[in-house]
């Protein structure tokens, strides 16, 4: 092997073990249209302390395992908005993390709303994405953002990627990529625990 063959094998391992975002695979630059960040918006912090409200869904064109949803109608949950895209192997990735952390606390006020963004054209089919929920036992309700409008109301640019929204409609927690796992159990099962 060569040396250079060596530093990238090293590297893509790397990136495995850790859990980072492969760059040209599962982010903005491998899409065909490009995301547009809304120029007003400020980057996102992690820290609790950004307690910036939480954009709303807007621009889906399906909802599914839902009515349509609004984050003015789930005052008073807390809720876990997760971008993904079935075809983005970071994203299915976490999907069993997921579909976990919605089994164990949807009863106690979570609510799980899937923020489908398509990466590539064959994403947008609406019985792909049906497909998919199916595929992976996904029962929370799931938005399709067709035209990534709910994407750039968060100012997304990762799959996947996942915002905890306070009780308020105030953003407590920001992750992308995969990982942090019980970080965000944590997250939810805190603020679920301050609420009863």
């Amino acid at each position: 092997m060569t040396i250079k063959l060596l530093a990238v094998s090293a590297a893509l391992i790397g990136m495995a073990v850790t859990g980072a975002v492969i760059p040209g695979i599962c982010d903005e630059a491998a899409r065909a249209t490009p995301v547009v960040a809304t120029p007003a918006a400020a980057p996102m912090k992690v820290a609790a302390a950004s307690q910036q409200t939480a954009p709303d869904f807007i621009g889906i064109t399906t909802w599914f395992n839902s009515k349509p949803l609004s984050l003015a109608d789930l005052r008073g949950k807390v809720v876990l908005v997760d971008f993904w895209t079935y075809g983005c192997v970071n994203c299915v990735n976490t999907l069993p993390h997921v579909t976990d952390l919605y089994a164990k606390y949807k009863d106690k006020g979570l609510v799980v709303v899937g923020v489908h963004t398509p990466e590539f054209p064959f994403e947008r089919s609406a019985s792909n994405v049906q497909a998919a929920l199916k595929r992976h036992g996904i029962t929370y309700p799931v938005a399709q953002d067709n035209d990534s409008k709910t994407w750039n109301a968060y100012s997304n640019q990762y799959w996947p990627a996942q915002y905890i929204i306070d009780q308020n409609g105030k953003i407590v927690f920001q992750h992308a990529g995969e990982g942090r796992y019980d970080e965000i159990d944590r997250t939810v099962g805190k603020l679920l625990n301050a609420s009863s």
